[in-house]
């Protein structure tokens, strides 16, 4: 094994320029419980660009520069999308595992159980995966052997996959139910458009006019134009009888003109706030409709072991985008805030 490594490093708060590319990183050692994965592929996500940008906010103070979880350590290695393999393993980890080609599921839990929350992610509250090697919980790595996507489709599927599969989840979506989902285009939105429609959910997404076809290929049965003369009309034609789940990235303004067309009863699952995070809001139309309002941070073990499943037996179809060396991190990342792309930007160390 080699002693150092290649690893684009986080130094502060900031913009592009707090990123270092460099090849003198001591690789990790693999400690109790834990086991070494040589990364073939990660991807980036909005968690990166607003956790180098401190864009998260403190309770008391929302403009504050902070990480999702409050306080972050510098030096700090990003990139909570990781797909490897195991190449050493700790103490009380079966030596079997290395070898093994994996998906590793990035939260950080606040219990030992199948349904604990995240409480910190690879990339934030620990190293992650923008790097030639790291080090994960052994119980929180998945075999993937015989999977048929590549590690750069694996790599699509941990944050993005995993949040919308939390968000599913949590609102308890079933089959024939009516969700709207926001932001369909970006790595959630297409995520959630594919397990929504996997599920027998009938799905009307929200997007732009030029990657509606793609959309729609991922699995909407209805499409609305963000830019269309009356969205609001266009979503209440296709679920006149209300809107059972709205599966929510944006949040912002839209978010008040769209609960009146969510029935009584149903449920309103938010997972991101690219629209804007803070916003009015009635509270009137929550309790006397009798609605659900679900704040949803990624995923929890048991969400992620069913998303490992569907992984393996080939029942997902993630979107790369586009591939960068690791040096090319600022450019990957340069593009991603562009949000021109649909799928996964993928980084290759």
């Amino acid at each position: 094994m080699p002693t150092s490594m290649t690893a684009a490093v986080l130094t502060g708060f900031g913009g592009p320029e707090k990123l270092q590319v460099r090849d003198d990183v001591r690789v990790p050692s693999p400690g109790r419980g834990q086991a070494l994965v040589r990364v073939s592929a990660a991807a980036v996500n909005n968690t990166d660009l607003w956790t180098r940008q401190g864009a998260y906010g403190l309770p008391d103070d929302p403009a504050a520069p902070a990480g999702w979880r409050g306080e972050l350590e510098f030096p700090r290695i990003q990139g909570g999308d990781i797909a490897g393999v195991v190449v050493e393993t700790g103490e009380a980890v079966d030596p079997e595992l290395r070898g093994t080609r994996v998906l590793v599921d990035p939260a950080l839990y606040d219990a030992d159980t199948d349904d604990a929350n995240p409480v910190g992610l690879l990339g934030s509250e620990a190293d992650g995966g923008f790097a030639q090697y790291v080090v994960a919980a052994a119980v929180r790595v998945h075999d993937m052997t015989g999977s048929p996507l590549s590690d750069q489709q694996l790599a699509c599927l941990p944050i993005a996959y995993g949040t919308a599969m939390g968000m599913l989840e949590r609102a308890h979506l079933t089959a024939e139910e009516t969700v709207l989902i926001t932001g369909a285009s970006g790595g959630v939105g297409l995520a959630l458009v594919q397990l929504a429609a996997a599920r027998g959910g009938h799905v009307i997404a929200t997007t732009t006019r030029s990657k509606g076809e793609h959309v729609a290929q991922a699995g909407a049965h209805v499409v609305v134009h963000r830019d269309a003369t009356d969205p609001l009309a266009a979503i209440h034609r296709a679920a006149p009888r209300g809107l059972d789940v709205v599966a929510d990235v944006v949040g912002g303004s839209a978010m008040n003109q769209i609960l009146p067309l969510l029935r009584d009863g149903g449920r309103w699952v938010i997972a991101g706030a690219v629209g804007g995070p803070v916003v009015d809001f009635d509270l009137r139309r929550l309790y006397l409709h009798n609605l659900a309002l679900i704040g949803s941070a990624m995923h929890t073990p048991n969400h992620f072991a069913r998303l490992a499943d569907a992984a393996r037996n080939g029942n997902l179809d993630p979107r790369v985008a586009a591939r960068y060396p690791l040096s090319e991190i600022r450019a990957a990342q340069h593009e991603f805030a562009q949000r021109t792309h649909i799928g996964k930007i993928v980084l290759v160390p």
